[in-house]
């Protein structure tokens, strides 16, 4: 199965939609850095493991804001029929590149670097981390959940199903119309 070239006008969409969908992920990333560093210098201050943790609850967060963001904004033109399904694929893809590439990047930091400190904890979460998952994330959208050819392939069920016959009412003058035992209609 070949693909065909991608067409002139859906080439001049890329830009401005990827401009839209780094307006999201720029308030995403505030939220993320604010949740990140109130939850670790403040909420889970000499809790064990408090980058992990923080590193979680600030992404899940950024999570929910970039997910109204890209569906009813960046991607709002190729939104799915079915929210539901979306929105699943959306939080998959979120966790694994959003919490999961983050995660790596501050487990390599901190556990086999050795830095262990505010500073080293912010650059490999909330610099590193979320760029590689930046990329990750907007190709994951673009091309799987947000796909305009999966929308295009699909056609709703509604459309596939035949329509039932119209109901025939005959048109008698002058005369009496009877039913008969199996229902039909019958004239003198």
């Amino acid at each position: 199965m070949t693909r065909e070239a991608p067409t002139p006008a859906r080439k001049a969409r890329l830009l401005p939609q990827l401009i839209k969908f780094g307006a999201v992920g720029a308030v995403g990333f505030v939220v993320n850095l604010v949740v990140f560093n109130v939850m670790l210098l403040i909420v889970l201050r000499g809790v064990p493991h408090a980058t992990i943790y923080s590193t979680v609850i600030a992404t899940v967060i950024a999570i929910l804001t970039n997910w109204i963001g890209n569906r009813y904004w960046a991607f709002s033109g190729q939104r799915q029929h079915s929210a539901a399904r979306e929105g699943v694929e959306f939080f998959v893809v979120s966790l694994a590149t959003g919490t999961g590439i983050p995660l790596v990047c501050v487990w390599v930091s901190h556990y086999l670097l050795g830095m262990q400190n505010p500073v080293a904890d912010n650059i490999s979460a909330n610099i590193v981390g979320l760029a590689i998952g930046m990329l990750a994330r907007f190709a994951l959208y673009r091309w799987w959940v947000f796909s305009p050819d999966r929308a295009a392939r699909k056609t709703p069920a509604t459309a596939a199903a035949p329509r039932p016959a119209r109901a025939e009412v005959p048109v008698v003058t002058g005369s009496t119309l009877a039913r008969t035992p199996d229902g039909r209609l019958v004239g003198d």
